[in-house]
């Protein structure tokens, strides 16, 4: 079975074929394509919606052929079609729904919406590294920070969540403040490799207050650090220490939570998915912690930990193997609670 995924949640415009024929049966991407719209929204620092939902329109149509050429495939092997059907922007998640139950009519195939968090929490699964159910699944991006226990596909449990503001939105607000360009979060990373991350103390909020998190706080300490620090708008020693010491606020609160998280539930395995995944700080401190617990972690490789067609198609893949398929009428969700994500 080849099924193409669309992701259109927000600024990647994201597509592939996930095929459960490929590496012995135990299923493959076939091949993906993904534009990246950072260059469209760096002028403005932040994502802007309308711009957002245009660009996806703009390029769906020739990312889907290059995608189709990629896979060495004609559009009448396709067996279903996956889209996101949210969280995310409104006007850029319609632009894949529209497309994607088009496209499924078309040529007379099912298709399905998509949860946006269970894509990435299913990022890992699907590369085959050994994830095995149960397991913490630490989920955090721009837009999402959340602990979930999953007990299988549909079987969630929100354990903890973000009360304001995501990681990721954190990153990218504490970019802006050291005039770091979009996005912020790589860029605050890179920033930080030459800095001293004791350098300055940065609060950890809600750190011993259960499994939520809160990072507003966090991002008006920065304002006030900056505010007050000397030089701290033109000495490079001086960014890089307070990029520092921010990064190393977030990933100490971030991994504490998932020590806690396993401690409460008794699972010995976690997984982090979304963009955050990807920061090399992070992976490190988790595995470091987690060996103290003889827990281990897992992450889905870097291009899989950002918005991409994979994950979508791997987890629409679930859900159609289920027996589950959307009718015609297509209706997105910007907001969508993972606990109500069960399988029939």
């Amino acid at each position: 079975m080849k099924i193409l995924g669309l992701e259109t949640s927000c600024d990647e415009t994201g597509l592939a074929i996930y095929d459960d024929t490929l590496n012995d049966g135990k299923g493959g991407v076939l091949a993906q394509v993904l534009y990246s719209q950072i260059e469209l929204h760096a002028t403005y620092g932040g994502v802007v919606p309308e711009l957002a939902s245009r660009d996806h329109i703009r390029k769906l149509v020739p990312l889907f052929h290059e995608l189709l050429n990629k896979a060495n495939i004609n559009k009448s092997d396709i067996d279903a079609v996956a889209y996101t059907k949210g969280p995310g922007l409104i006007g850029a998640l319609m632009t894949g729904a529209l497309f994607g139950r088009t496209l499924a009519f078309g040529l007379g195939v099912p298709a399905i919406g998509v949860h946006h968090m269970e894509g990435h929490l299913l990022a890992p699964v699907m590369t085959g590294d050994g994830v095995e159910f149960p397991f913490v699944c630490l989920l955090v991006s721009g837009g999402h920070t959340m602990l979930v226990r999953a007990d299988g596909v549909g079987q969630y449990t929100v354990l903890g969540e973000s009360i304001d503001d995501a990681a990721g939105e954190c990153f990218d607000k504490a970019a802006k403040m050291l005039n770091l360009p979009y996005p912020g979060g790589p860029n605050v990373a890179k920033l930080a490799e030459t800095g001293n991350r004791h350098a300055y103390e940065l609060p950890r909020p809600m750190l011993h207050k259960g499994l939520d998190f809160s990072f507003s706080g966090m991002k008006t300490a920065v304002h006030n650090l900056i505010k007050d620090t000397p030089n701290a708008d033109s000495d490079p020693v001086v960014r890089a220490d307070i990029a520092a010491s921010f990064e190393y606020a977030v990933v100490d609160t971030l991994v504490k939570k998932c020590v806690k998280a396993l401690k409460q539930t008794g699972l010995k395995r976690l997984v982090i998915a979304g963009g955050v995944s990807a920061n090399r700080s992070l992976r490190q401190s988790l595995e470091h912690e987690l060996n103290k617990i003889h827990a281990v972690v897992h992450y889905a490789p870097p291009e899989l930990c950002t918005d991409n067609g994979a994950m979508i198609a791997y987890a629409g893949y679930c859900r159609l193997k289920a027996g589950q398929a959307d009718g015609l009428s297509v209706a997105c969700v910007p907001r969508w609670d993972m606990q109500s994500l069960k399988i029939a």
